[in-house]
């Protein structure tokens, strides 16, 4: 067993996921020190059952193409517990006008694979058609593809403006909740730069895809829940971490004499051998300050942009839309205070009683950060009026309930990878410490997790 003192800051989902590989690795668990500044686990993986209702109050699913997830309850004994998606409705919606449109088969966020979805589409104009056929004619960019760029540059280089408004910006902005005119493609979606590589051509390189797999267009039984929601992943990793301090803030971390120290907020002082900080971007600035001023520097260069779920509870019969998809996506064009909504009792069994339905409706982000700032009240109000108009809504909800996640999206910016590697660079002159979390290498619950497993692999490796 490895005798060595380690101390994890932050208890989120890259937290847990440090602590249970360090303890899988032979740490010692009395060695083990889990410290987070709120009342409970999990960040913002947090599932809340109400009145028959399973409501999420923050990321309600993962992706299994990206294996650290599937891998990690399968360790935990919760592979029984995965649920897909419901076969039944496996497409989304785009508003335009004020309407929802079917996403075209076999498009795949930034570009259509199959032919006759996208010419019989009335999401796009004829004109835009055109232009976003001209990219079976445009040459390679002459970086050929080893260059970053913004997510607009891109679309608009190789599909026009029309496909970054209608498309690009709304179904990648529900994933990043970013502006896509500084978002990195290298960093978000490097496989359409790839394929500008290989393929010159986007349409031609996802047509040769898809015949190569026999599919193609959203794959949308690549996400996985638990039956229970997504808190069943962080109940299994909090009852293998013993020694939990919650409701303590680090204020304070020094390194002296081959020691790590840690002053909490109320005065509590903790040494360790080896630290973790499983927190924002700008929360291991604040911390490291002191210990190198040019590495906190950088790390506070990383953005963040902070977004709402509400989640809205209604008889089905008060919806006359038939909610025959997952949700739907707003682009910002349309000037709704909506960014997305998920149909959440269709994409997941057992998320509302009979006849009802749960809506999870998103807002804020880097774009509108003036409606992530209103009240709850206004911004309920606010959302309610949108749903009534999209999907037909004649009453009210029978309840709602808010999350806002201030300053909880990093801005993977064109240069993100680049800055990573400097700040990653530097961390490795600091023995003994890691960093982990959604600011780096990637936002998405697996991202999280292989993000945890790295930084407890790297410490071990630092005492070997």
């Amino acid at each position: 067993m490895l005798a060595k003192r380690v101390v994890i800051v932050g208890g989120g989902i890259s937290g847990l996921a440090a602590a249970h590989r360090l303890v899988e690795l032979g740490l010692d668990k009395s060695q083990l020190t889990l410290i987070e500044a709120s009342d409970r686990l999990g960040g913002t993986l947090q599932t809340h059952a109400r009145d028959g209702f399973l409501l999420e109050r923050g990321p309600d699913s993962f992706i299994s193409e990206k294996p650290e997830a599937v891998s990690l309850a399968k360790r935990l004994g919760l592979e029984s517990r995965l649920i897909q998606t419901n076969e039944q409705y496996r497409r989304s919606f785009i508003v335009r006008n004020g309407r929802l449109r079917p996403v075209p088969e076999g498009f795949q966020l930034l570009a259509p694979s199959r032919v006759w979805p996208f010419i019989n589409t009335d999401i796009f104009s004829l004109a835009s058609k055109l232009r976003m056929a001209g990219d079976l004619l445009l040459p390679r960019r002459r970086s050929n593809g080893n260059e970053d760029e913004s997510l607009a540059s891109f679309v608009r280089r190789r599909l026009g403006q029309e496909a970054l408004e209608r498309m690009a910006q709304p179904m990648v902005g529900g994933i990043y909740t970013a502006d896509p005119e500084t978002l990195s493609l290298r960093a978000t979606l490097p496989r359409f730069l790839d394929m500008e590589r290989e393929h010159r051509s986007l349409i031609l390189a996802m047509m040769r895809q898809g015949q190569n797999k026999g599919t193609s267009g959203a794959r949308y039984t690549l996400f996985l829940s638990f039956d229970r929601g997504m808190e069943v992943l962080v109940n299994a990793l909090t009852g293998l971490v013993p020694n939990v301090r919650l409701n303590t803030r680090i204020q304070e971390v020094h390194f002296e004499s081959g020691n790590w120290i840690l002053k909490s907020k109320s005065g509590l002082t903790f040494e360790a051998d080896a630290v973790c900080l499983a927190v924002p971007a700008y929360v291991a600035a604040s911390l490291l300050r002191d210990v190198d001023e040019g590495l906190a520097t950088k790390l506070n260069a990383i953005k963040y942009a902070s977004t709402a779920t509400i989640n809205l509870a209604y008889p089905r019969a008060a919806i006359k839309h038939p909610l025959n998809g997952f949700g739907f996506v707003v682009p910002f064009i349309e000037k709704r205070s909506l960014l997305a909504c998920t149909f959440s009792n269709v994409k997941f069994a057992g998320r509302a009683p009979e006849d009802h339905v749960l809506l999870r409706a998103f807002a804020g982000g880097a774009l509108q950060p003036d409606v992530f700032a209103l009240d709850e009240s206004t911004l309920v109000t606010r959302i309610e009026s949108d749903l009534r108009e999209l999907l037909n809504v004649d009453r009210s909800s029978l309840f709602t309930e808010v999350a806002k996640w201030e300053r909880s999206m990093p801005q993977y910016e064109v240069g993100h990878l680049e800055r990573v590697q400097v700040i990653e660079n530097e961390i490795r002159v600091l023995k003994g410490l890691a960093l982990a979390g959604n600011a780096y290498r990637g936002a998405g619950i697996p991202d999280c997790i292989r993000s945890g497993e790295a930084a407890a692999e790297s410490l071990i490796t630092s005492a070997a």
